[in-house]
């Protein structure tokens, strides 16, 4: 994969699917279905995966596609492939809280090297640069040429104080337990993939995960942590977090500043 030619296809595809999303999500009124696994999906999931997949397959014909609204791309096999969120956070949206993001990536022999994370209503863009450098892209967004941006990069956390931040909809006592194991200065919430960016910026040093996720939900959070210095580990064991599993399905796990203590389950 050329990442030149890669990442400005896929900074504006988060763009032109986040343009339709905010659309929906000012609109008066939108429709929420349930899919087979009761998890919501709306209109604007549909509208912002049409935009996204056609524009990767008329780019990358060739490469594997793996994207959350369509079930046949679930089949496909391998360790290299485009991976696809087209609206992460769908609660978020329907409740209007803003905390939801486009996410697209490109996971390389298991590993997501090069991601976008868009969050329209927030404003925010988070993604690699083709050298691997992540970064933030300050608005207004223009879809053919970025605007100002800023190199990111993680914390040096002091493990006497750290900052923690955690699911905003998923949060339950296991995820508190396993926090209370550490000494935290400050806790916050936030949804969709903007936890692995906080982790990216110094925001926050550590992001535990004890609930389930799909690969898609945290490749492009993930390689932008990546490409800040950061990582993202398993729960259990602390090895790296790898892409191309059974079913896309992840096992609970942790993502954090280098630096951090890690405590065990």
């Amino acid at each position: 994969m050329n990442y030149t030619t890669l990442i400005p296809v896929m900074r504006r595809l988060a763009l032109e699917a986040g343009d339709k999303i905010m659309e929906i999500y000012n609109s008066d009124d939108f429709d929420v279905k349930l899919k087979l696994d009761d998890s919501p999906v709306t209109v604007a999931d549909e509208a912002a995966d049409e935009i996204i997949s056609d524009g990767l397959r008329a780019a990358f014909p060739d490469a594997m596609l793996v994207t959350e609204e369509q079930a046949d791309s679930h089949m496909a096999q391998g360790d290299t492939f485009l991976i696809v969120d087209p609206l992460d956070g769908t609660k978020e949206f329907i409740n209007r809280r803003g905390d939801f993001t486009v996410n697209i990536a490109y996971v390389e022999n298991g590993m997501p090297l090069r991601g976008v994370v868009y969050a329209p209503a927030k404003e925010r863009m988070f993604y690699t640069r083709p050298e691997g450098q992540s970064v933030e892209e300050t608005g207004p967004f223009d879809k053919v040429a970025p605007g100002d941006v800023t190199p990111i990069q993680v914390s040096k956390p002091d493990n006497g104080a750290l900052m923690v931040v955690a699911s905003k909809s998923h949060r339950d006592q296991a995820t508190d337990d396993y926090i209370g194991k550490y000494a935290v200065k400050d806790s916050k919430s936030a949804g969709s993939s903007l936890k692995f960016c906080l982790v990216a910026t110094g925001e926050a040093d550590l992001y535990p995960r004890l609930g389930r996720t799909m690969e898609w939900d945290t490749a492009a959070g993930h390689a932008v942590l990546l490409g800040a210095g950061g990582s993202v580990v398993r729960f259990d064991d602390h090895s790296l977090l790898t892409y191309g599993k059974a079913e896309f399905a992840n096992p609970f796990f942790i993502a954090h500043a280098p630096g951090v203590e890690l405590q065990k389950a």
